[in-house]
């Protein structure tokens, strides 16, 4: 039996930086140094799928061209705390919260949004140890996009736990929130299955 004292120490940031910024696809989770899989065609798609309909809308200051008002940024590793640094697959931040984009990463203001993009492995991360710690967080909005049932899951910050706001598959249209002011076609944020 391995003594509790030899335990390795968790990970810090200092380990996270160590990793050539090339070869940084990795995460800290409660401690532990957890390389994030390469992202399979499906998730790439969804993930840039979702930022260019996004993006347009509401990533410039208010009033351009839509609502505006939010940095909407892809694979930013985001400090929670010492044991927990992540990099979402895409996170927001309200520019009233963050009204300039700092040069260093990982940034250390907790986003007001972020998706997940699962992979069959990284599920269990994303939507249990990364879920409880988004929340533990506040983060107020929290959405899993789910290429295997193609599907997207909005989630909403309450003190219980978060609540699903909305979920909508193939064939489906949604507003989701914080980004209402839009309706999402579902379909648009998977390949089209009729194409060769």
């Amino acid at each position: 039996m391995a003594d509790p004292a030899r335990r390795r120490a968790p990970a810090t940031l200092a380990d996270l930086l160590a990793i050539p910024e090339e070869q940084r696809r990795h995460e800290i989770i409660d401690g532990e140094l957890v390389q994030k899989a390469m992202p399979k065609p499906r998730h790439g798609f969804g993930q840039i799928s979702i930022g260019s309909t996004l993006h347009p809308v509401f990533g410039g200051p208010p009033g351009s061209g839509g609502p505006g008002g939010w940095w909407i940024i892809p694979e930013m590793e985001i400090l929670l705390a010492p044991d927990q640094i992540y990099r979402p697959d895409l996170s927001g931040w309200r520019r009233e919260r963050l009204p300039r984009l700092p040069d260093d990463s990982p940034i250390t203001l907790r986003p007001d949004w972020v998706c997940e993009i699962l992979s069959p492995s990284n599920k269990a991360h994303d939507t249990i140890r990364k879920r409880h710690t988004y929340h533990r967080f506040e983060v107020p909005h929290f959405w899993i996009l789910d290429p295997m049932r193609e599907s997207l899951t909005v989630l909403r910050w309450t003190p219980e736990g978060y609540l699903i706001a909305a979920e909508a598959a193939r064939g489906q249209r949604l507003r989701a929130e914080p980004f209402d002011a839009i309706e999402l076609d579902i379909d648009k944020l998977f390949p089209d299955p009729t194409e060769p």
